[in-house]
């Protein structure tokens, strides 16, 4: 294979098992499907934040739901997809910095053109984020604090996951793998809660400090690329405007969570209650 953008042989991951459904996958087809139906995510947003507010405003007088087996199992469910989405896209990422270097990463979209593996599952991403509204539908019906964070995360993933997608733009495959690791820590955390099983604190603290950490290198991904676009010296196959929404989104969840951890970590409230402190952790963790 051939890279269009340098010109030089290209290669992808040997995996050493790829399963049918990953080897037939054709992103071409794929990229036709999700293109037309691009204004739905915006009618499943849309749909989505009235929902939430409307369920919220019918459970104000209602007895709380408790729903834990379903939440455990919701929660597992995701983390176990989480796990397998982070793996198969790994070998990806790994072969490309070991063999095309940084540059590569966020410049060459040939994790969506000429790996089917990678591909498929970052179609599987993107869809995932529908999924995950269903987050907030236990929120909602177990009556817990509905944050800005949580819906507007939400949202907001869904579109410019859903554009990158359309775009085929490079560095999604960062957006992807991150996300997909940092989503195998939390909806783990969030299993074991659901099963009465308390972590310890840090834990807590550590999942929010790596979706923190995970904004921050968003910023720094997006930032580099729009560089080399600017640059002229180099080619680099991301449009201007993504780049500039996606540091826009990527600083407001810096920004909302960098706030939260400061809540949560590093309250001067000596006297707030372990309990509360716990809820907020929780709160943070879920966000994402």
């Amino acid at each position: 294979m051939i890279d269009k953008l340098n010109h030089v042989p290209l290669t992808v991951p040997n995996y050493s098992y790829a399963f049918n459904f990953e080897k037939n996958f054709v992103y071409s087809d794929a990229l036709t499907t999700i293109t037309n139906h691009y204004p739905y995510c915006f009618y499943y947003s849309a749909i989505y934040v009235i929902l939430i507010f409307a369920g919220k405003h019918y459970m104000s007088n209602r007895p709380k739901f408790e729903l834990r087996g379903a939440l455990a199992l919701w929660n597992i469910s995701l983390a176990v997809f989480s796990i397998f989405g982070f793996l198969r896209m790994w070998s990806e990422v790994y072969h490309v910095l070991s063999y095309h270097g940084f540059y590569h990463s966020i410049c060459v979209p040939s994790f969506l053109t000429q790996d089917p593996v990678a591909a498929f599952w970052s179609l599987l991403f993107i869809l995932s984020k529908i999924v995950e509204f269903g987050d907030t539908v236990f929120i909602v019906l177990r009556k817990q604090p509905l944050m800005f964070l949580h819906w507007y995360h939400h949202v907001t993933v869904l579109l410019y996951a859903w554009l990158c997608f359309v775009e085929t733009t490079a560095y999604a495959r960062w957006n992807s793998i991150v996300n997909f690791f940092v989503h195998s820590w939390m909806y783990s955390y969030y299993a074991l809660k659901a099963t009465r099983f308390n972590p310890p604190k840090w834990i807590a603290m550590l999942i929010t400090t790596l979706q923190t950490v995970q904004m921050i290198w968003g910023c720094f991904v997006t930032i580099t690329a729009y560089n080399y676009v600017k640059s002229g010296q180099v080619e680099c196959h991301i449009k201007p405007h993504n780049a500039k929404i996606g540091l826009l989104i990527y600083l407001s969840y810096f920004i909302l969570f960098a706030r939260f951890f400061k809540q949560a970590y590093l309250s001067s409230k000596r006297g707030m209650k372990v309990k509360k402190k716990n809820n907020i952790n929780d709160k943070l963790i879920k966000a994402n």
